[in-house]
This record gives structure tokens, sequence and C-alpha cells, in this order.
């Protein structure tokens, strides 16, 4: 019999939307390959009855759902663990924002592994609802999952103050090496190749895009930067502001989804800058390493681990343009950033790695469902 996983907690597969949606493809298309069995929820827009299908071996429970936004991903995830909570199969969560929903699991004896993302409930763009309905999951996800995943340390110690630190195991983000791309998707922006800087992030006060435009925009460059990303300068006082900061030589080039672009602006930059303030182990960041992007990274506890000691940092506004002025006329410690982050990335942050250590926590659950109602801990070596 083969060994059986389901996945929650995404939009599903193909990966469409985000990084835990990319993760998803990437481990169910791994872990078939290795014989094992993957059943993939994925959610649909509209009405109608569940339909199951197969895509690239991977089993697919399609799940339509009429609501929208934050609504909708709710009303998913209730119905996706529902459906899950009638077999008896090892089931891995990604992301907490609906951990209470694993009672159900819980309740029925499933084996529930939880990726606990990062720390959702701590982010200045939430109201006061919605930071406290991420902090009761954040609890109902380190109360109800059988174990724990965090994919960076500090997010581990995060748990550890909720949970005994044998129930959490470290795994990080994987990406692909990028080793070559064309440049026409370059062009097409009207950029030149290895004259540009690239930021791609969501256009949010914690990853300090105002303070990156305007400490680019101090004086003259002679290069560009590209800012992926929607701005809605009209309807939104941030992307208004971000906009009004920025020199002639900043470009806004849109929200861009198709891989090979990203693929290509990336492996073309001069450098990559990461504002991110808050999080775990960003994906961004990790596949910036993956293309050898020299890398300037906003100076906190969560990037210094992930970029290391090869990448430059910043604070503030100041401390960006700084950098920036020594960097732009250094070709040889930007090769030598360049350098680093390649070498940062292979040693940590290879889907083959990831998925590797991914497998192995999985092989130690399977066939450890517990009688039903039974809530007592197991004991297992896992680390």
């Amino acid at each position: 019999m083969k060994n059986t996983l389901r996945v929650l907690g995404t939009r599903g597969v193909p990966a469409a939307h985000g990084g835990f949606e990319t993760f998803a493809e990437h481990l169910a298309l791994y872990l078939v390959a290795r014989g094992w069995r993957v059943v993939v929820y994925c959610q649909e827009d509209g009405g109608g009855p569940v339909f199951e299908d197969t895509w690239q071996g991977v089993e697919r429970v399609r799940i339509p759902v009429q609501q929208s936004g934050p609504k909708g991903t709710i009303v998913f995830d209730w119905l996706a663990t529902a459906h899950a909570s009638k077999q008896r199969d090892l089931c891995l969560t990604l992301g907490y924002n609906t951990a209470v929903f694993g009672a159900m699991l819980r309740l029925k004896g499933i084996p529930n592994l939880i990726n606990m993302d990062g720390i959702e409930w701590s982010r200045a763009k939430w109201g006061k609802l919605a930071k406290t309905w991420f902090w009761l999951n954040d609890w109902a996800g380190c109360w109800l999952g059988d174990h724990l995943i965090a994919d960076h340390p500090q997010i581990k110690a995060h748990l550890a103050t909720r949970v005994a630190a044998d129930k959490i195991t470290t795994i990080a983000y994987g990406a692909e090496a990028v080793t070559g791309a064309p440049t026409e998707p370059v062009l097409s922006l009207g950029v030149t190749p290895g004259r540009f800087l690239t930021v791609i992030a969501r256009p949010e006060p914690e990853n300090s895009l105002l303070e990156i435009v305007q400490g680019f925009s101090a004086r003259p460059r002679g290069v560009d930067l590209l800012l992926l990303g929607k701005y809605d300068a009209e309807g939104n006082a941030y992307h208004r502001a971000v906009r009004e900061a920025a020199s002639d030589e900043v470009k806004f080039v849109g929200a861009i989804y198709e891989k090979e672009v990203v693929r290509a602006l990336r492996f073309h930059s001069l450098a990559y800058v990461h504002g991110h303030q808050v999080g775990g182990t960003n994906p961004s960041l990790v596949e910036a390493l993956g293309a050898g992007n020299a890398v300037i990274a906003h100076d906190n506890r969560f990037n210094r681990w992930v970029a290391g000691e090869g990448a430059a940092y910043f604070a503030g506004t100041d401390g960006f343009a700084q950098q920036l002025d020594g960097l732009l006329i250094s070709e040889e410690r930007l090769g030598a950033m360049r350098a680093a982050s390649r070498a940062r990335f292979e040693g940590a942050f290879t889907w083959e790695r990831i998925l590797g250590e991914y497998e192995k926590l999985l092989e130690g659950w399977l066939d450890t469902a517990r009688l039903p109602g039974q809530f007592g801990e197991r004991v297992r070596s896992l680390r």
C-alpha cells in the first residue's frame, strides 16, 4: 500500500498564487515521483458539487466556493478539513489561519502536521479583528497540531513559548537555482540587463517600500529601481506616498506573475532589495539567493539568518541610501555578494534538500492514527 498524504491550507495545484502553493506543488510532485499517493485540496470559484481529478499524478479534491476573499478561504478550509476528517490519512496543513478547524482531525484521531508560517497576527496591515483571529488560531495550531513545522529558527523560538520544543521541527523554504535567463523580458520593460535593482514585495509599510524608494531617490544613481507590485495611487495613501517619493529612475512595472519573466528579472538584476521587516523564511528572498543575486536586506533577525553574512543590510531611509552609495561603485563587492548568495542557497535552500527533510518527517508520522477522541500526546523521535 502506498504512503498517503493529504495537503490542506492552500488554494491548490498547480501553483498560481503564492509561496505555499508553490511549495505544495513541489512537495506533491516530489512525493508522487517517490511512490507516494498525494491528495491536494483545491479551491474553485463558483458553485457546484465537490469533484476530483488528477494532475501529473497528484490527486485533487476540488471544492467550489461561492464566497470571495478571506470569507471564501475560511469556507473552503472548513469544507476541506471536513472532507479530510472522513479519511484516515496523514495530513499536512500549510498555515495556521484556520487552525481551529483542525479540531475535526484531532477528534477523529487523524495525525495532522502544521506548517505554522510567520507570525501573521503581528503584521501592521491587519485590523484588530483580524489580528485577534490570527492570534487565536496561532494558539489553536500549537494545541491541535500533532507536530509543528517552523520555516525559520526564530519562528521555532516563538512557538517554543507555547509548546515543548520537541514538538517543533525547523525546515526552511526552498527554491530553484536560476543559472540563466533570456534578456527579452527585461528589455521589454525598458531597462538594461545588469543595470537595475529589483524589489518584489506587497506595497505595505512593513516591507520598507517608502524607505527604499526615498533612499534610492536621494540622488541620481545611474541605474533603475524596478518595483513589482500593484500601486493604487488614487485609493491608497501609502501607495501614493511611495510614488510621490520616486525619482525618474524608479520604475513601477506592476504585478508580474509570469514565472519566466520573474526569473529573467532576478537573473539580470544588479542586486535584489528585500525590505521585509517581519516573517520567517521569505520565499522571495530564498528565490533571490537561488538566482545568485547580491542581496540588500532590511536588518532584522529573520533576514540575517536567511541571507547570511554575505548580504548587505540597512535600517531606514538613510541606511539604505548609504548602502547604495558604497555598493554601486564596487563591482568587486557586488561580485562577492553574488557568490555568497549562491553558496548560502546551495548549502541550505535547494528543493532537493528541503523536500527530503519533509519526507523524512512525514514518514515518521505514517500509520500513527489515534483512537477517535484520544488527545494524548505521542512521544516520537523526529529530530
